[in-house]
């Protein structure tokens, strides 16, 4: 399937690409699809809006940047996402002009099923997490090295 994006133009992507949020995305109710796109040898990935060009969030694995990272996923959210054991979390980066400013929201991570194809943001109530984690407090993995 072609998608149009702002930042690429036109762009193939595949069925296993794509996602469907039921309820959309918080203040985006109306977009349901969204092609994941990996930034290849990156821990960056975009969640790009199939029919919005203009619309794609700029995700992170947060184990990477915060390896301690966990939570517990309440059971009514893995029954509307048809979770069975294999679970993909995401995190939504906020990007600042000077990098080592740029965030990452732990609070709400983006939580998908690679098999059913769904996803769904989850706030996390009882959690420890913000909206506004440094990306650099902890030290990234990359490539199975320390990344400072």
């Amino acid at each position: 399937m072609i998608i149009e994006t702002l930042s690429w133009g036109k762009l193939e992507v595949t069925e296993e690409q794509l996602y469907y949020f039921h309820k959309g995305l918080p203040g985006f109710d109306e977009e349901t699809e969204f092609a994941l796109i990996a930034m290849a040898e990156t821990p960056f990935w975009y969640l790009q809006s199939i029919k919005s060009k203009g619309l794609s969030f700029l995700l992170a694995d947060p184990f990477v940047f915060y390896p301690s990272y966990e939570f517990e996923l309440p059971d009514e959210e893995a029954e509307e996402l048809g979770m069975d054991n294999v679970v993909i979390v995401r995190c939504v980066i906020t990007l600042k002009e000077q990098a080592e400013q740029s965030t990452i929201n732990l609070l709400a991570p983006i939580v998908l099923n690679p098999i059913g194809h769904s996803g769904k943001q989850i706030v996390l109530h009882k959690a420890p997490y913000h909206t506004k984690h440094s990306l650099l407090q902890e030290r990234p993995v990359i490539n199975g090295r320390d990344g400072g």
